[in-house]
């Protein structure tokens, strides 16, 4: 299991089109992927829209990335590579 903070700095923080980037992301691996929401004591299944859009994450909140199983590296590194390029590398493709 690993585990990696990271801060929402997304000027619209977690809305409809990040969420749905993390799950569709997040469902192409077999691993387990949860997303923590400390401050709320949330724990949201981060392979479901309903359950991420649940978050209502607003920028600067500070959120904890868990992935679990056989491929959870590849996993958190396509995902925080995604927080980190503020969801802006697959908007600019679509």
């Amino acid at each position: 299991m690993i585990e990696h903070r990271i801060t929402i700095t997304n000027d619209h923080g977690l809305h409809a089109r990040p969420c749905t980037m993390i799950v569709k992301a997040a469902i192409k691996y077999r691993s387990d992927f949860q997303i923590i929401l400390e401050s709320e004591d949330m724990y949201i299944n981060g392979k479901s829209v309903l359950s991420m859009l649940q978050l209502a994450a607003p920028k600067g909140t500070e959120l904890v990335l868990k992935a679990d199983g056989v491929d959870e590296e590849y996993l958190m590194e396509e995902i925080v590579r995604m927080f980190e390029e503020n969801f802006e590398k697959e908007k600019l493709q679509a």
